[in-house]
């Protein structure tokens, strides 16, 4: 099993990286703890994914992100949605791209007021790609990350059984 965390952020080391990379951490040790995890920052390839230039680094991305078994997907919030960067990434995915893979849409959220963006809006743009999307998602208050553990903990009780019987991993 691998499961990859693909963060948004246009900022290289970003807190939105930091959760998430988190996030996958208690994931897979909860389903699965000998899971490979990878991460693709996409703030390191901004150019290049904009570029009309094919670029090897974003194909390997595309290839990490295809090849994973549980997809953590994850953006700060930007205008109440996820960033720009993250959709023209996933554009470049073909239909259907993650058909067969569980993917967990999470947010990292500056004002209260946007906490249903990562249902509204991250969520459907996951499932049109095919994923299987456990519920809830995850919106992590920036005032709220020094409790990210207690977060993530409660979080998981929910999200976890519910990827362990999409993959038939026990949780």
């Amino acid at each position: 099993m691998t499961i990859v965390t693909l963060v948004g952020n246009p900022r290289g080391g970003s807190r939105t990286l930091a959760v998430a990379a988190r996030a996958a951490e208690v994931l897979g040790g909860r389903l699965f703890p000998s899971a490979e995890v990878d991460t693709v920052d996409l703030a390191g390839l901004a150019s290049q994914i904009f570029s009309p230039e094919p670029s090897p680094g974003v194909e390997v991305a595309l290839e990490l992100v295809r090849d994973a078994s549980v997809l953590v997907v994850a953006s700060p919030t930007y205008k109440g949605s996820y960033t720009g960067l993250l959709k023209a990434f996933l554009d470049r995915l073909p239909h259907q791209a993650l058909a067969g893979k569980a993917a967990v849409p999470l947010l990292v959220l500056g004002d209260p007021k946007h906490s249903l963006a990562v249902e509204v809006h991250l969520r459907p743009l996951l499932v049109e790609l095919g994923a299987v999307v456990p519920t809830p998602g995850l919106a992590v208050l920036e005032s709220r990350i020094p409790e990210l553990d207690e977060l993530l903990a409660a979080w998981a009780d929910r999200v976890a059984p519910q990827l362990a019987a999409w993959t038939g991993v026990p949780a």
